[in-house]
């Protein structure tokens, strides 16, 4: 299985406090052990960088991330991103320009998604995206 793991996904898995009902997190785990190949692109591992304080932390993500196979967008991918934002809005749903971007990425790649974030599940229900543990 090829996965790409969204930013909620390592935010809860790398917190302290995580909760051991969080199923995201195990998921991730689960894909690390089977060998299952696991990719992220430069805006993951930006907002992970973002969202962590002091260089022990900055250090461990960008290790961690650097493992990964790294997946760029092209001028294609941000071309299908907005026409997958303006499909979305005009059936009402509004997503961010980073998530279309993502959920781009994961349909060119033919990539299931693992991730926390409710609004991948409604641009999963308009588009073909894929997610991990929710949808075959």
């Amino acid at each position: 299985m090829n996965v790409f793991v969204d930013t909620s996904i390592w935010s809860l898995a790398w917190r302290r406090d995580r909760p051991e009902s969080s199923a995201g997190a195990r998921l991730l785990e689960e894909a690390l052990q089977r060998g299952d190949m696991v990719v992220t692109t430069g805006l993951v591992l930006q907002e992970l960088l973002q969202g962590f304080r002091g260089p022990k932390q900055r250090m461990r993500i960008i290790d961690a991330l650097s493992t990964l196979p790294l997946i760029p967008p092209d001028r294609g991918d941000h071309i299908a991103a907005a026409d997958l934002r303006n499909q979305c809005r005009r059936k009402g749903i509004q997503i961010g320009t980073i998530d279309a971007l993502l959920a781009q990425l994961c349909i060119r790649h033919e990539l299931l998604m693992l991730t926390a974030d409710v609004d991948f599940e409604r641009i999963a229900a308009l588009t073909p995206l894929r997610l991990a543990g929710l949808r075959p």
